[in-house]
């Protein structure tokens, strides 16, 4: 075994997979929250735990899109900016207001560089195969994303052909927005490249967590320029301020149907919040979502969890989220009725019977 496999903390059950009256599977994973005051307030196995950020970044890469006038020299939409925010399913909402990013800064769907897949919207896949037609780079689920960071390279003079790039003026500007909202120096950022090709960060759990935290409670400057919100909040009042958090936070609540679609995770999350949280799911089993302040949270809350094997059946995050939020007294129970197919998973055989179910067996440290 080498040094970093002997580095992995110890992780936690917390989704069992049973069939009949016996346990078949465990999803085991890292779980934290933070207030916004950066306290950690709930965990389970190691706070500490770290990586990739994946899509859960997304939030993050649109801020500079507002704060550099970008969104506002290009006319784009509240839902345009949710779906520069999301992993969207490529329904024709979605992939319309994709286009319609690139036409508005002078570009097309030739400059994306995300590659193509078929659509996660089944209806739109089989849309596609009907016509005969293969999916194209405006499906993947992260063109929204691509095409908000082509816009601001655009804006910004920089090489529209690399914006990819670490280097490029607009992936800088994103290096810098993780960094404000993370505490963590831009030049100690780790990186790799994300399955989308562009720069993805390996952060801990805590980082994570922090960032959403401090996206939905953005620090006020009052009127001697001190954070109202106080120092943890300091760093990320200075280029990236609270409008610019607002503007991305509202259009992701008012448009949860861009973030990802009909059906799915933080779609319908944020329809259950009724406007007081955001979520966002990251490849490999990661997620991390926002509660804004309230009464429970009156500084706000961040959240960040890590399913240790990756997820790859995508089984275990939605029931790890919406226990999450329930504990953490989010989600109501009329708030989570809707959310009972994402909350339990019925396993059933080929000829339709009930045979098991995923459910989560965790409790919340203090």
């Amino acid at each position: 075994m080498g040094e970093a496999e002997k580095s992995f903390p110890s992780a936690e059950p917390l989704v069992v997979v049973t069939r009949g009256s016996f346990v078949e599977s465990v999803h085991r994973g890292h779980v934290v929250a933070v207030d916004g005051r950066g306290r950690v307030v709930a965990r389970l196995g190691s706070a500490d735990a770290s990586a990739f950020m994946r899509s859960a970044t997304k939030p993050f890469q649109a801020l500079p899109l507002v704060s550099s006038g970008a969104a506002d020299r290009f006319g784009l939409t509240e839902a345009e900016l949710a779906v520069a925010c999301g992993s969207h399913d490529a329904t024709p909402a979605h992939t319309s207001a994709v286009l319609s990013m690139l036409t508005k800064a002078g570009l097309s769907a030739s400059d994306l560089k995300c590659g193509a897949h078929e659509p996660y919207s089944k209806e739109a896949a089989e849309g596609l195969r009907s016509r005969g037609e293969s999916p194209t780079a405006l499906h993947n689920n992260c063109s929204g994303n691509h095409a908000g960071l082509l816009a601001l390279a655009s804006h910004l003079g920089a090489d529209v052909g690399t914006y990819d790039r670490p280097e490029n003026p607009a992936q800088r500007a994103v290096f810098r927005a993780v960094s404000q909202f993370s505490g963590l120096p831009e030049d100690g950022l780790e990186y790799a490249t994300d399955g989308c090709g562009i720069p993805t960060f390996f952060l801990s759990l805590t980082a994570m967590a922090n960032m959403f935290a401090r996206l939905v409670a953005p620090a006020d400057a009052g009127a001697d320029g001190e954070s109202a919100g106080g120092a943890s909040h300091e760093s990320a009042r200075r280029v990236f301020g609270a409008y610019v958090a607002r503007r991305i936070v509202g259009a992701m609540l008012k448009h949860p149907e861009m973030v990802e679609g009909d059906g799915e995770l933080d779609t319908e999350l944020m329809r259950a919040g009724g406007g007081r949280l955001v979520s966002k799911v990251g490849a490999e089993g990661i997620y991390a979502a926002g509660v804004l302040p309230c009464g429970r949270w009156p500084d706000g809350l961040g959240l960040a969890f890590k399913i240790e094997d990756g997820d790859k059946g995508d089984r275990a995050r939605s029931p790890v989220a919406v226990e999450l939020l329930r504990q953490l007294g989010v989600l109501g129970e009329e708030e989570r009725r809707p959310l009972s197919g994402l909350a339990r998973q019925t396993l059933r055989n080929h000829r339709g019977d009930e045979v098991g179910e995923v459910r989560t067996i965790f409790a919340l440290n203090p």
